[in-house]
């Protein structure tokens, strides 16, 4: 997927994402704690019968399980293998479960380490940490570019970084932010969209942390700076946590897509679901877009 290809599929409506992942993996048996990349590998039907169900509900765009495919992230996990091959495969699951139906965006996130002087983690490291896994993503064939669940302004700019000296896939960027629209390790909403656009983000937005109906005025505020589209991906409402630690989310899919639609009238040009959100909830999406 070309920049243009992008731009023209952002010109023709509002561009319709997936929904969430962990959360619907966790409801088909992935225990809590192990990496995510690693479970998918060793049970690929339970993504791919999720994505298929994505495509079939309206998803424009399905993000590859690839989230904390790279080095830093998965030696948490005592991951020692080939991050090329992670990549090339998980990509592979994903390509096979959309055939022609979406595209396949290659998804990246923060290592969770803090950028120095505030962490110990130096931009050349961080650099080298996404330049790997965005070359293993575009080997592997996607058609763009996913930065998601980001923390900062600065450490998505590394990102967007090591992706455009390795490769000119389109890459869309969000940040996951409080309800003020400040994100959680520095910067804000604002911020993120004036410095990413300007570096060649074909779209930013905010995705997690949040449910559609605290986002109004983030959202509105973004749009009055963006020259791309302002992206929505929230949770279907805010956590409530069990006596087991599992997180459940109480927004119903009707209610998500009512609040959806006044993202839409705030600006948001691209819309998704992230935690607590499955195909039911992008299929009224769909629906409300077509209307």
């Amino acid at each position: 997927m070309t920049r243009e290809e992008f731009q023209k599929l952002a010109e023709s409506g509002v561009i319709l994402l997936d929904g969430a992942t962990g959360s619907n993996l966790r409801k088909a048996g992935m225990p809590v704690g192990v990496s995510t990349e690693l479970w998918v590998l060793e049970h690929p039907q339970a993504i791919q019968k999720l994505q298929m169900e994505y495509a079939e509900a309206g998803s424009q765009i399905i993000y590859a399980p690839t989230f904390s495919a790279n080095r830093m992230s998965l030696a948490m996990h005592d991951f020692q293998g080939d991050i090329r091959k992670l990549n090339a495969d998980l990509v592979s699951i994903t390509k096979e479960a959309v055939g022609e139906r979406a595209y396949v965006a290659g998804d990246m996130t923060t290592t969770g380490k803090m950028l120095e002087p505030a962490g110990d983690m130096s931009y050349q490291e961080l650099m080298q940490v996404y330049q790997e896994q965005a070359k293993a993503l575009y080997n592997a064939g996607v058609d763009l570019i996913i930065a998601e669940t980001m923390l900062s302004v600065d450490e998505t700019v590394v990102l967007l970084d090591a992706v455009q000296s390795v490769c000119d896939l389109p890459v869309m960027c969000t940040l996951t932010v409080e309800a003020d629209g400040t994100a959680l390790f520095g910067g804000n909403a604002v911020e993120a969209v004036e410095t990413l656009q300007e570096m060649g983000a074909v779209a930013v937005g905010l995705n997690c942390s949040l449910g559609p109906d605290q986002l109004e005025s983030v959202v509105a505020s973004m749009k009055k700076v963006a020259q791309v589209p302002v992206i929505a991906k929230p949770n279907a409402g805010m956590p409530v946590m069990d006596e087991f630690g599992m997180a459940h989310y109480n927004m119903a899919p009707e209610q998500f897509a009512a609040s959806m639609k006044k993202l839409i009238t705030a600006g948001a040009g691209i819309i998704g679901g992230c935690c607590g959100t499955d195909p039911s909830y992008i299929r009224l999406l769909n629906a409300m877009c077509r209307d």
